[in-house]
């Protein structure tokens, strides 16, 4: 029986790329969304047409902890259980720091962080009752050292993402391995939207391999560390960045 992956925020950018890749691995996949209902029903029939595994999508708001406890309950009706739980969807409400707001500040824990706790939380007794289970938190090398002051908000969720995964390590322990990814520039379509030529060169000049990255590089990563390959890896933190130069 194929091994269950719930991906929240998977319909686009990392979460999509994340999806394709443990597909072709041959793993069953659940696609969360919130808005993106075309993009997450277009990838759907492309994972289940193309690499022959399950494939479900499930409309949930992740920071809502009974909308979470629903979703989770109509996996485990429809495949049994989560195995592997990829903690992804997040969002990004950059304004001008005097132009931020508290509301905007909170709206953007409650999806990065609490939603992150939300599904942690609930897919917790599943695992440790199999004795089995993996936990990928995707943060940020803004919660590390790249400071923005128009995403302070955001750069505050991506630290306590890192935070939370040493917590939910020692809780979860011995049985289930939690790890973070802090991903640096990753080019997905909504981080280049924008964007002009001259902003992008500089960002990559800060990169010392001169590129930005692919979504397909970070769900590389994502597949090792839920592999058995990696066992042993354990409430890490790992940066996929290029080697930034810089906190800035």
């Amino acid at each position: 029986m194929n091994k269950i992956v719930l991906i929240t925020g998977g319909a686009q950018g990392i979460g999509r790329a994340i999806a394709i890749e443990l597909a072709k691995q041959g793993y069953d996949i659940v696609i969360n969304y919130l808005t993106s209902s075309k993009e997450a029903e277009s990838l759907k029939e492309m994972i289940i047409k193309q690499y022959n595994v399950r494939c479900m999508i499930v409309k949930c708001d992740v920071s809502k902890e009974d909308k979470v406890d629903e979703m989770v309950s109509l996996i485990e009706d429809t495949f049994g259980g989560i195995d592997i739980l990829i903690n992804n969807a997040a969002i990004d409400l950059s304004n001008l720091f005097h132009l931020k707001n508290a509301e905007e500040f909170r709206k953007t824990l409650d999806v990065n962080v609490v939603g992150a706790f939300n599904c942690s939380k609930r897919v917790y007794r599943h695992m440790i009752d199999q004795e089995y289970g993996r936990i990928i938190n995707i943060s940020s090398t803004n919660g590390i050292n790249t400071y923005y002051p128009m995403c302070i908000d955001y750069d505050a969720s991506k630290a306590a993402l890192i935070s939370m995964t040493h917590n939910l390590a020692f809780e979860f322990a011995p049985y289930v391995n939690v790890n973070c990814i802090a991903p640096g520039f990753i080019g997905t379509e909504n981080e280049l939207d924008g964007y002009d030529e001259e902003f992008l060169k500089e960002e990559t000049e800060k990169i010392m391999v001169n590129r930005y990255g692919k979504p397909e590089e970070v769900a590389y990563l994502v597949k090792f560390l839920i592999s058995d390959e990696a066992n042993f890896i354990n409430n890490t933190i790992i940066r996929i960045d290029g080697g930034q130069k810089g906190s800035c």
